[in-house]
């Protein structure tokens, strides 16, 4: 293993700090689109704050490097694609990203190098759409010529604890002795250990129900939320209640966004109706966990009209964009739903995250978000994510003598709010 060169392709939250970790063990250059991101990281910031910048200022002194020049990876022989793969405005994969990532290694791999993948998929697309891409610009034959594998990402945004060599890895490799191989790499630097799968679509599989089945969970705690809500019982209450029984599983209701929960579950079914066969439960869930921003907006509403709040034109602050707390990750956020929910009752909303990028925000969403707390009175508050920042923060100031407060996350005293999921 001495002499393993490894490029990383993708240098977004998945694929930085892995590269970054690469880098302590073996020869490694980090390669991104982005002029921009490769330029901020090589003055030793990441923007995403999965890296913190002392580690990568000790990595870039190391040796390791980040690059647009494509020239720059061609002498390397292990490349790892970690590209995003997101869904459609129909929520159908789009694989555009995979598909020019392979394009890129096909212009540099040579002859024994290995190419391993870590997007999220559906079992197939390593070896029926990309590696035929990249057969076809490299002239090569796949496992003749080249080789491949499959080692999905378990990234956790924003989780200090759950750091990328902390996770176990699943490996898995086209070949048994590629297999191997593959594992070893990874094992090499992944304190946590590997597992390495039967192959490479047993990988993908494993990927993409991992987080089906925490959609699935989260979409049936949010369907009793509904239910509860509804009979005057208070959801968070009965969820303790149960948890009180040693196999009860503790999901909480809320909503789901991010680049894998709130995605994985579309590459799966469609995956699954290639195969001729409709998945129920998964698309169910699917529904349920994307209609909760729109609920929470309505709820809110409901709440003011209770209380005698006009709503026209009335003022509503909005706590948090991000998809999850204590990180700065718009990307999937489902906190949009509620804010352009809102819009169409003609209210005043302001969106208040410490975390969250405006311009990206604004970019991305047409959303306009404030970094600072605002000093005006508000006659609704959406408590959206749980951010540090807002433990202490006293709400009530925030608020007109006559207000509704509804806590999404759960983290508020339940004697200020008048509604939570």
């Amino acid at each position: 293993m001495n002499d393993i060169k490894i490029c990383v392709i993708g240098l977004g939250y998945v694929g930085l700090p892995l590269a970054r970790l690469f880098s302590t063990k073996y020869p490694t250059v980090g390669f991104d689109m982005s002029q921009a991101r490769v330029d901020a990281l090589m003055e030793g910031h990441d923007a995403t704050l999965e890296v913190a910048d002392d580690l990568l200022q000790s990595a870039l002194k190391n040796g390791f490097k980040c690059t647009t020049d494509i020239n720059a990876i061609r002498d390397c022989n292990f490349y790892v694609v970690a590209v995003p793969t997101p869904v459609d405005e129909n929520n159908n994969p789009d694989l555009t990203p995979l598909v020019g990532a392979s394009t890129t290694v096909g212009k540099v791999i040579n002859k024994g190098d290995i190419v391993v993948y870590e997007s999220t998929v559906y079992p197939g697309v390593t070896e029926d759409e990309c590696i035929p891409v990249v057969e076809r610009i490299s002239g090569l034959k796949f496992n003749e010529d080249f080789f491949a594998g499959y080692s999905p990402e378990r990234i956790n945004p924003g989780d200090k604890l759950h750091t990328v060599e902390k996770i176990k890895k699943v490996t898995s490799g086209s070949t048994p002795v590629v297999a191997e191989k593959v594992n070893n790499v990874y094992a090499s630097v992944i304190t946590a250990g590997t597992h390495m799968a039967s192959s490479i679509k047993v990988a993908e599989a494993a990927k993409v129900i991992e987080n089906s089945q925490r959609d699935i969970n989260i979409a049936f705690v949010n369907e009793l939320s509904k239910i509860f809500n509804r009979m005057g019982i208070d959801t968070q209450d009965v969820l303790e209640a149960a948890g009180t029984k040693w196999n009860f599983l503790p999901f909480k209701p809320g909503l789901v966004g991010g680049h894998c929960i709130g995605v994985d579950p579309y590459y799966l079914a469609q995956c699954a109706q290639r195969f001729g066969y409709n998945p129920e439960i998964i698309l169910a869930g699917r529904r349920m966990n994307d209609g909760m921003g729109e609920y929470v907006a309505n709820e809110t509403i409901k709440l003011m009209l209770k209380k005698g709040i006009q709503v026209l034109n009335s003022d509503i602050l909005i706590m948090g964009f991000t998809f999850k707390e204590n990180c700065p990750d718009v990307r999937n956020t489902k906190v949009v739903d509620i804010y352009r929910s809102l819009k169409e009752y003609n209210v005043n909303i302001t969106v208040y995250d410490p975390w969250a990028n405006p311009a990206i925000a604004m970019h991305e969403y047409g959303a306009e978000i404030i970094n600072e707390l605002p000093t005006q009175k508000f006659n609704a508050v959406i408590m959206a994510v749980a951010h540090k920042e807002f433990i202490n923060i006293s709400i009530e100031d925030l608020c007109e003598d006559c207000h509704v407060i509804f806590d999404v996350k759960g983290i508020l005293d339940k004697s200020i709010i008048d509604g939570r999921l």
